[in-house]
């Protein structure tokens, strides 16, 4: 894991939710040490998924290869006509990290929102306290 990526992880898909909305499906999961659990909405019109998937997912605070921060630059223009951690994966999106809480014993929880579409982790406190930034890129591809 380079020092830009923050959590990585691959989730099996336990459920997947789509009744209350046309194009997003809200996902659940869980890692593959059983350690980590993940709710996350996604856009199943740009990346269809289905329960049984196992999906690799990583948090990253930079875009860049080298760990460079995009100092400057709007996540859009993070990679353009350059290599990029997004040309590896097939759903990208930038979100804001907006809550914390303390779980049961050694666990914790993080809520991160993608204009909208959530991301809760739960797991334990050593694996996501790297997450205690602003910003971060949330990178998916399936394995």
């Amino acid at each position: 894991m380079a020092d830009s990526q923050l959590f990585e992880e691959t989730f099996s898909i336990t459920s997947l939710n789509a009744q209350k909305y046309d194009r997003v499906s809200r996902i659940s999961g869980t890692s593959s040490s059983n350690e980590t659990f993940l709710t996350l909405d996604v856009n199943t019109e740009l990346y269809p998924c289905a329960v049984g998937d196992r999906i690799h997912l990583v948090l990253a605070s930079t875009l860049s290869l080298d760990g460079t921060k995009d100092d400057g630059k709007g996540w859009r223009d993070v990679g353009r006509g350059e290599a990029s951690l997004a040309d590896m994966y097939d759903y990208v999106c930038h979100g804001k990290i907006y809550r914390f809480e303390e779980g049961d014993g050694e666990m914790i929880k993080v809520f991160i929102s993608f204009g909208g579409l959530l991301l809760y982790l739960e797991g334990s406190y050593k694996r996501l306290t790297p997450l205690r930034i602003d910003y971060v890129y949330l990178l998916l591809k399936k394995s």
